[in-house]
């Protein structure tokens, strides 16, 4: 006759149960070889770290070298791997190399995670100067656009991959007043999105987005605002009354690039706390 489990025991096998979830979960991007534009902070730093904590080799990318290197040094104490390439997505060349770079260094190019992004030109959209406009279009819109043409050049020669894009609730999904370059911009990185799914998924390449809400970012913050100030905004503001974690961000970004998302094409996923519900 078998005794029956004793707690400590049933403990023990729920501590094994838990380290093997822990541990496929660490595989789910094993030997992938993922690039991270606008990795240096915010969002981007946390899509980076998520993907490394997965097992992806992670090229993070971005304008300044130095908070690049910082998302690096962070990756690498948790025993990830990651290497910096500044990169300015606004320049063809620049993102043609920082593709060359990443299947150099990795052997290819499995998920590119376009999340580079600008927030200026705030005020009434007849107030907006020329300068602005052409600055927002021109990274949030012209800068995936670059990205992904030499990011798909590359897939769908090579076995495919994916991309998700970083839009923004506000655009296709939402409108407030005051910032409408930004949103004519992330407007615009939905429908591409879709555009580019249609375009390519027969060549293997699945192209998908994330549109989030306030989250727990500097470009969330207004100006002159404090995180505290914000989350006190938030309570009133969205129906969930918080912002989003960056890493449930990050954990939407990572499902769109699984193969669990194999049948998921053309998807702009809102991440809004039901603010545009």
């Amino acid at each position: 006759m078998t005794a029956a489990p004793t707690a400590e025991t049933a403990r023990t096998a729920q501590t094994a149960r838990t380290a093997a979830r822990t541990a496929a979960a660490r595989a789910r991007f094993a030997s992938a070889s993922v690039l991270v534009t606008g990795a240096g902070s915010g969002l981007g730093r946390a899509i980076a770290l998520a993907f490394a904590a997965e097992g992806a080799s992670v090229v993070v990318a971005g304008r300044r070298a130095g908070a690049l290197d910082e998302t690096v040094a962070l990756i690498e104490k948790e025993g990830g791997t990651a290497f910096a390439h500044p990169a300015d997505v606004t320049r063809s060349e620049d993102v043609r190399d920082l593709v060359r770079a990443a299947v150099d260094r990795f052997g290819g190019l499995d998920v590119a995670v376009n999340n580079a992004g600008v927030l200026r030109g705030t005020g009434p959209v007849g107030d907006v100067s020329e300068e602005d406009w052409d600055a927002v279009l021109r990274t949030n819109v012209t800068g995936v656009w670059l990205a992904m043409k030499h990011q798909i050049a590359h897939m769908k020669d090579h076995g495919g991959g994916a991309i998700v894009n970083v839009s923004s609730n506000l655009g296709a999904h939402l409108r407030i007043p005051d910032v409408g370059a930004y949103i004519t911009s992330k407007a615009a990185v939905s429908a591409l999105t879709r555009a580019a799914a249609l375009d390519h998924i027969h060549q293997g390449v699945r192209v998908n987005a994330v549109s989030p809400g306030a989250s727990e970012a500097p470009m969330s913050l207004r100006p002159g605002e404090t995180e505290a100030d914000r989350a006190e905004r938030l309570t009133s503001e969205n129906p969930l009354g918080r912002a989003a974690a960056a890493e449930e961000v990050a954990a939407a970004v990572l499902y769109l690039a699984s193969a669990d998302a194999g049948a998921v094409v053309g998807t702009d996923l809102v991440i809004d706390s039901g603010s545009s519900a």
